[in-house]
C-alpha cells in the first residue's frame, strides 16, 4: 500500500480512503510538519508543527514508529496533558 500522504512542489494530497484509522501519519512540507490523524469516526485531524528543532528531528526519522517517540519524548519534559 503507498503512503497516504504525499508531497510535492505543489502542495499536499492526502487519501483518507487509504489512512487506516487511529493511526498517526506525517509529511514535512516547506519547513513545517504536519501529522494527520483518522479518527474512529472516519474524521481527518491535522496538526502543523513549526519548531525548528522538532521539525528537524522528524525530518530525519525514518518511519512513522519513529515520529511517535519522537513527539512522545517532546512532550515528556513539557509535561504537556490532553
Amino acid at each position: 500500500m503507498d503512503y497516504p500522504v504525499i508531497t510535492d512542489n505543489d502542495g499536499i494530497k492526502i487519501k483518507p480512503e487509504q489512512m487506516i484509522q487511529e493511526r498517526l501519519y506525517h509529511c514535512v512540507f516547506k519547513n513545517k510538519v504536519l501529522l494527520l490523524y483518522k479518527d474512529s469516526q472516519d474524521f481527518l485531524n491535522c496538526y502543523e508543527i513549526e519548531e525548528k528543532d522538532l521539525v528537524n528531528q522528524i525530518k530525519s526519522s525514518k518511519n512513522d514508529e519513529e515520529v511517535e517517540k519522537i513527539l512522545e519524548d517532546y512532550l515528556k519534559p513539557e509535561d504537556i496533558k490532553n
